[in-house]
């Protein structure tokens, strides 16, 4: 593409290292597309001939049946996807093929196969998410109004509802599609005109190319068009924090799955075993899948320092940019797959949830009575903290301390029996969003309604 200024040909190491064809192959589709929509605007431009572009497009379908098909050989020439498809096209229809980049430049080529291509991603990255979210939904729904302890730094808490504990795993994922959805608008913006840096010389029509594209937007500076990969940048973002909440979802399963919790079994399907111990059921899947966020965030990690030295318009670095954005979405397609038949197919113990709930968890409900009472909130909690300190001396629980304990305490602090009741301190909460079985109900239907819409 390039020869005709160069009297001798690359370096064998310098032309493997110079070869992008192993990682941009899997453009081929979206520059295939975008060949055939420039020849149609080459065509309207009247640079080319109508019976010139028909031959164009159908020597370009030849092309793609030959990958659709797995029969297209590359040849050591086939310096990145772009150049393989005009060879290949060349082979067809001949001399014809060297027109059809005519006002092009591989800058502005790539940066639309590459936004095409994540267009899709986009859209399977969310059909992805949203089948982890369906999976948790379905067990939260499945649960009822099964109790277990809420952790904070890894001590019990408070009591909450299963459904609860499931459905926050569910809104940090729905944060994560919003932020996914949001880039398509960045996205969606054709370079495809922008020439090598300076804009295309023919009057070809870019608002067409971008509507037969299904891009939104055409882009409004051909030096910012060819370099610009902030939104790869965003998308690895995304996907990043998409990880660690993967990840933070399989320590809390992790930690559950333990003979010290017990309070979830994963499915066979979804654990290995020891290569020495016979007895060891792992819980390999979610281990995984909080290894692979290291994986995501260091694609995030590459690319900003692959930006960051950058000049304006395009470098031959930015050819280190799609490595990252592909290997993100391959990783989520297989980490989330496992992640959602995890889920689905998981067991919970709520017996052994019920089991670890402990007295000196409804310590609040004791402070929060005590306000109700007329106590100032800083002195209940001192008073409930009192007790807490009294029934571990004791060794026994808070509802087990005499009744003399509680109106030394304060003297209001009569009749508390009531106030040890998981299910009612868990009633209590009933706000939105809290865990109370009506408004965990709320937030399932809001859940529902969120899947529904797509």
């Amino acid at each position: 593409m390039w020869g005709g200024r160069f009297s001798g040909s690359l370096a064998e190491h310098m032309r493997l290292f110079n070869d992008s064809f192993p990682i941009d192959r899997r453009l081929w589709a979206e520059d295939i597309r975008g060949s055939i929509a420039w020849a149609n605007g080459l065509e309207r431009a009247g640079i080319l001939q109508a019976d010139e572009c028909q031959a164009l497009i159908a020597g370009l379908r030849q092309v793609s049946q030959e990958f659709e098909e797995g029969l297209f050989l590359p040849l050591t020439s086939d310096e990145d996807i772009h150049t393989a498809v005009e060879r290949r096209l060349g082979d067809f229809i001949g001399a014809l093929a060297g027109k059809l980049h005519t006002g092009r430049s591989r800058n502005d080529q790539v940066a639309t196969d590459t936004r095409l291509w994540t267009l899709g991603a986009l859209k399977l990255a969310d059909d992805l998410i949203r089948d982890v979210q369906a999976a948790l939904l379905e067990q939260a729904k499945a649960v009822g109004d099964a109790i277990l302890p809420g952790y904070t730094h890894l001590q019990r808490a408070q009591p909450v509802l299963l459904s609860h504990a499931l459905l926050a795993h569910f809104w940090r994922l729905d944060r994560d599609r919003q932020r996914l959805h949001d880039a398509t608008k960045r996205v969606s913006v054709l370079p495809l005109g922008s020439g090598a840096l300076a804009g295309t010389a023919f009057a070809v029509d870019r608002a067409a190319l971008a509507a037969e594209l299904g891009f939104a937007s055409i882009s409004q500076n051909s030096l910012d068009a060819t370099s610009d990969r902030d939104y790869i940048v965003e998308i690895l973002a995304a996907t990043a924090l998409l990880g660690v909440h993967i990840s933070q979802l399989a320590e809390d399963w992790i930690i559950w799955s333990s003979a010290e919790w017990g309070f979830v079994a994963l499915d066979d399907a979804y654990s290995t075993g020891s290569s020495l111990m016979p007895q060891k059921k792992n819980p390999d899947s979610l281990e995984l899948a909080r290894g692979k966020s290291g994986r995501l965030i260091g694609n995030l990690v590459t690319v900003l320092t692959l930006l960051k030295g950058l000049p304006s318009a395009y470098d031959k670095d930015l050819q280190e940019d799609k490595a990252p954005l592909f290997d993100a979405i391959d990783t989520l397609s297989l980490t989330l797959p496992v992640v959602a038949g995890a889920i689905r197919t998981a067991r919970f113990n709520t017996e052994r949830m019920a089991a670890a709930l402990d007295d000196a968890m409804l310590a609040t409900d004791v402070a929060d009575e005590l306000v109700r009472r007329g106590v100032p909130f800083r002195e209940a909690h001192h008073i409930a903290g009192r007790l807490v300190r009294e029934a571990e001396q004791r060794g026994v629980g808070m509802r087990q301390l005499p009744a003399e304990s509680f109106v030394a305490a304060h003297p209001s602090l009569t009749d508390v029996a009531g106030l040890f009741d998981f299910a009612r301190s868990v009633a209590m909460r009933d706000v939105p969003g809290g865990t109370a079985p009506n408004a965990v109900r709320d937030q399932l239907i809001a859940a529902q309604h969120v899947l529904a819409e797509g």
